[in-house]
């Protein structure tokens, strides 16, 4: 079972057991659900919602909140003596998949 649902403006195409990171989730609790789900793949019935699939969701187990890998951000012009240096640490909740109902 595969499911491809949206959260925080990115789609992700998921199947039971799967461990992905999202944009940042504010909950409570140790399980989130979703139930904005584009797509679901059941072997070979495949089921596609106008725009979601209407009573279909995929549960999600919290593993931890956290903060990616810093990047550098750096502006430069030319010939002007302008540089700008700034770091960034983009945050993301980590999520194992437990269970696409239909």
């Amino acid at each position: 079972m595969q499911a491809i649902f949206v959260t925080g403006g990115k789609q992700y195409k998921v199947s039971e057991g799967d461990v992905i990171y999202v944009e940042k989730l504010d909950f409570e609790g140790e399980t989130v659900e979703f139930d904005n789900v584009l797509m679901t793949i059941d072997g070979e019935n495949v089921t596609v919602g106008t725009p979601s699939v209407e009573g279909a969701k995929v549960s999600a187990k919290l593993i931890k909140n956290g903060k990616s890998k810093k990047i550098m951000v750096f502006k430069f012009k030319a010939k002007k003596n302008y540089r700008r240096r700034q770091g960034h640490r983009q945050p993301y909740t980590k999520l194992q998949i437990e269970k696409i109902s239909v």
